[in-house]
This record gives structure tokens, sequence and C-alpha cells, in this order.
């Protein structure tokens, strides 16, 4: 651990990170007088990253999240700290949501060829959906608070990738805090937290990527859905337009409707959430898009949430906010 002591005479500037991680890439923007400790803040965020990714990833099979879900049936397995915060959260989203929101699709997630085993150019059989579903229940899991635990009942996989990466831009932003560092904007694979100031006294402003451009290259506010401002917030955005696969005329998206086994039908191009925190709003994203847009906003309106739905319409591109994230714009 180190420590940043403020410049009485350099003036604040905004300086730039970015590395790897959870086969995607990461960006922190820190406000600081120097750029002295930048190697070291570097090292700080990529273990706390490597953490994560070591504890909750389904692709490395030694970590603990891959051990859990080969555990023998009816064992506890002990958890650490991070794994135990974000599958509580998750499985408190997924009572929420009545298993419209579920952690334990892991089976149907793999099964469609959208988790670490081969990709498909063919949806699966109804006999093999229905042997996967066989295994899925949130319900089915035990949590122990007073040893971190989980319990296995026996065939129940884990997938925490709808939540993992927004909770992990939340580890670093504690982190960041931790260090006296005020004004910062961190980013996980496109899950956004920003907090304090820029120099200038601006709140950090991001614009939402109207579905179908490329990552990286919107170059014009056309290509933009809406600005918002992430000062002291998080956002998450989850679309169907980066991984699905076509077969017969049809697109088949990565998100998985845990309550049929099958990619959901809706015509949602994405879905935006903004929430306190990242964990937060990362599992609202997916729940939002299996929910649709009807009893996804129904949903959001009864709990205060800050949702933004773009959908394919007869004309385009059409949006649906929820009360919460239209105040949010006009704030």
């Amino acid at each position: 651990m180190f420590t940043l002591t403020p410049s009485m005479t350099l003036p604040l500037a905004v300086r730039s990170l970015q590395g790897e991680t959870m086969g995607t890439t990461w960006s922190v923007r820190v406000v600081l007088s120097s750029d002295a400790l930048l190697h070291a803040l570097h090292d700080g965020i990529q273990a706390r990253l490597d953490r994560v990714d070591e504890q909750m990833s389904t692709y490395k099979p030694q970590s603990v999240l891959s051990r859990f879900n080969r555990a023998p049936a009816g064992t506890w397995q002990v958890l650490p700290a991070e794994c135990f915060e974000v599958v509580a959260h998750a499985l408190q989203v997924a009572r929420n949501s009545g298993g419209a929101y579920d952690p334990t699709v892991g089976p149907l997630v793999n099964l469609w060829g959208f988790g670490p085993e081969a990709a498909r150019r063919e949806p699966p059989s109804d006999d093999a959906i229905a042997v996967a579903r066989a295994r899925i229940g949130w319900w089915k899991l035990k949590l122990d608070a007073a040893t971190q635990s989980l319990y296995q009942p026996g065939g129940v996989y884990l997938d925490l990738s709808s939540v993992a990466k927004g909770y992990s831009v939340d580890l670093v932003g504690r982190y960041l805090d931790s260090l006296g560092i005020g004004a910062w904007l961190v980013e996980v694979g496109g899950e956004m937290k920003g907090q304090g100031m820029k120099p200038d006294g601006r709140p950090w402003r991001i614009g939402i990527e109207r579905p179908g451009a490329a990552t990286g290259t919107v170059e014009r506010m056309d290509q933009l859905s809406q600005v918002v401002t992430l000062s002291g917030r998080a956002i998450a955005t989850s679309g169907d337009y980066r991984r699905h696969f076509e077969a017969a005329g049809r697109s088949f998206s990565h998100h998985i409707d845990p309550r049929t086994g099958r990619p959901v039908p809706h015509g949602v191009a994405s879905v935006s959430v903004l929430a306190g925190s990242a964990m937060q709003a990362d599992p609202m994203g997916t729940l939002m898009t299996v929910l649709g847009p009807e009893h996804g906003l129904a949903y959001a309106r009864e709990r205060g949430l800050a949702v933004l739905f773009i959908l394919h319409g007869e004309h385009g591109l059409e949006e649906r906010l929820s009360p919460a994230f239209a105040a949010a714009l006009a704030a």
C-alpha cells in the first residue's frame, strides 16, 4: 500500500490508466496533481481485478467458482470475502425477481454456446434443454454468513458473469477512495462508476451507445442514445448486438431466460441501468432484458429503478425510459 500526498503547487489533471481483465479491458481516469505514482496505482488496480477474476471466472478451472461448481453434492464450500459478497447479492436479486434472474443459469449458458465451452451454430435440442434446466434453481443454494460458506446441493453451476464486472468496478472504486483519491471514473468491460468532479468542476459525463456502433468507434453525437452524468453513481449496459449467433434465419441472444431455458424473444436491443453501485446496476441489466420492456419497466417503476430500454421497433430503434431514468437525465 502507498499513500498519495496532495501537492500544493502542481495543478490537478485527469490521468488515465488501462489494462486487461476477465477477457475484456479496463480503464480508469483519476484526478491527480502528479503522475509520479501512476505505475504503483496501475499495479494496485490490476491486483484487485485479478483477484476477482481468480475467484469468479468460469473460464479458469482453478478459480474459486469453478471449484465450487465441481464440488461434491452435500458439501459446504468456504468462499473468499469478495466472492461471498457477490454470490449473496446475486441470490438476493434472484429472490426479488422470482427467478427471472438466476445465477445458477450456467448450464443453459454453456448449452447455448455462450460459456467457456464451444460456441454453437444451431439451437440445442428440447431434450438437452430439459436436462440443463433440471440443474437450474437459485433456491437450491444456501449461504452461511458466519463461516462465509456456500452449500453445493449437487450439479449446481454458478455463473457470475452478469455481476462480477460490476463488482470489480466497485472494488477498484473502494481502493481509490482508500488512497484519498476523491475524483475518479472506473470502467470494466463497459460497466462504469464515477466519483467526484473533474478539475474544471464538471461531473463525469458518458454517452450510451446506440446499438450497432462498434466498440470504441463512436465519433458523433448521433451515435449516442443519451448522455448521463456519473458523479456518485454507476451505469451498466446490456445488449444483444455483440454476443449472439444466427441459425435458420433467427438470431439467438446470449441472454438466457432461466424460466424457459431459451434466449429471450423480446425485441430488446440494449438496456442501461443507473444505480448507486455497479454491482447493483450490472445484474439489473440482465434482469430487465429477460423481463422485456413491459414487465421490466413495471418492475423498475415499482422499485424506483433508473432503466433505459432501446428496442427494435417497426421503424428502427425506439427508447423507453423509467421515470427514475428520465429524472436522472434532467438532473
